[in-house]
């Protein structure tokens, strides 16, 4: 088993939003702590580090209703915002103009629509599945999880599936590399790399498993690569990209360590065996980087509840569990703390309108190491 001694949270800050959080704005932008919110009829950006954090730092008007979006995103310049709906991916400035718009079939019917009204009020729309939107950290490309009939050639699995991955040019919508991800979607998330060239795309199919594909685009060429068995789900990139982490689909207990090239599992931390020990400790959906040594991730009563919830900070390098968090004065943490990369993470409460942001104690004032091996694999 792993114990550590307890390792004080120390308070950044703490904001009170007007909606729900939706974490930090990814790709993030280098000295600055940025979060977004989404209401059925605006995305917002806040800057978690002015003095008036609770003010929007820009926002951009919805499209559609939030209900009609997968997971949208932000330009790492402020300057648009694209929402990925469920007929097209749409980029619009502050000012509402919509800069360009891609259509693609539709995830609540797969039919062609040319506006949202033609579908708002239809029950049979009322829980589509969805798609998502990322920027490269560069800002230059947008990528794009979309539903479109595909080709058998343009299958990575040799065959056929109605999505498809697009990589989209912000400036104008053109849409510079596509390919087939053979998946079947109810919804899916993207995980920006420090290369803008490359990027994870983390697909749910439900019950029926969780593909985790990483995309490469090289001479105008999207270049798919998928992980064997289907049961990973992508969470955090590693410090400079050379590494990666998954949680099990099935197999919640598992946060996996792996290699960028060529996927091999370096190592696996065993939420079950934490101390005190719970079977039924799962890991979050959500993590990542305080630093480049160190990863904050969650446990909680199978993965995704308000029960049993810690927090957790691991040397991603080593894999050893440093220990649990305690926070002082705060009564509820939510079960997902976020790295941020710069040294701090953030909580968020169960509703999401409260965050908090953390940094690690001075140096010399953390409780103390990880506990006696037990809760970890290595493999490589």
């Amino acid at each position: 088993m792993i114990s550590g001694m307890e390792i004080n949270a120390q308070p950044v800050t703490a904001v009170s939003l007007p909606a729900a959080c939706d974490g930090p704005l990814a790709p993030g932008v280098p000295g600055r702590r940025l979060v977004t919110t989404r209401t059925d009829t605006t995305l917002a950006v806040y800057d978690l580090g002015r003095p008036a954090a609770a003010a929007p730092l820009v926002t951009f008007p919805a499209p559609w209703p939030r209900g009609a979006s997968g997971v949208d995103a932000v330009a790492p310049g402020l300057d648009l915002a694209v929402f990925a709906g469920l007929h097209a991916v749409r980029g619009v400035t502050p000012d509402g103009v919509t800069r360009w718009e891609v259509p693609h079939g539709c995830w609540g019917c797969e039919e062609f629509h040319e506006t949202a009204d033609e579908y708002a009020g239809d029950p049979d729309h009322k829980y589509p599945d969805q798609g998502s939107a990322c920027f490269g950290t560069d800002g230059r490309t947008v990528w794009a999880h979309v539903r479109e009939q595909l080709d058998e050639d343009d299958d990575p699995r040799g065959e056929s599936s109605p999505e498809a991955w697009l990589v989209i040019d912000p400036a104008d919508g053109t849409v510079v590399a596509r390919a087939g991800t053979g998946t079947y979607a109810a919804g899916s998330h993207h995980l920006p790399n420090p290369d803008p060239a490359v990027m994870g795309l983390a697909v749910g199919e439900g019950q029926d498993g969780s593909p985790a594909l990483w995309g490469r685009l090289t001479g105008g060429v999207l270049h798919v690569e998928r992980l064997a068995g289907d049961d990973r789900v992508l969470v955090a990139v590693g410090p400079g990209g050379r590494t990666f982490l998954t949680r099990g689909h099935e197999r919640g207990q598992e946060l996996t360590v792996h290699r960028a090239s060529g996927h091999a599992v370096l190592g696996t931390v065993l939420a079950d065996v934490l101390e005190p020990a719970d079977p039924a400790a799962r890991w979050g959906f959500r993590c990542g980087l305080v630093d480049d040594r160190t990863l904050v991730a969650g446990t909680s009563e199978h993965g995704y509840g308000t029960a049993d919830v810690r927090h957790w900070l691991i040397d991603v390098e080593t894999l050893e569990v440093r220990g649990p968090i305690r926070y002082p004065a705060v009564a509820d943490p939510g079960p997902h703390p976020i790295g941020l990369g710069d040294g701090t993470w953030l909580t968020m409460s169960p509703g999401g309108e409260d965050v908090h942001v953390w940094r690690l104690p001075p140096a010399g004032r953390v409780s103390g190491p990880g506990g006696p091996p037990g809760a970890m694999r290595s493999a490589g």
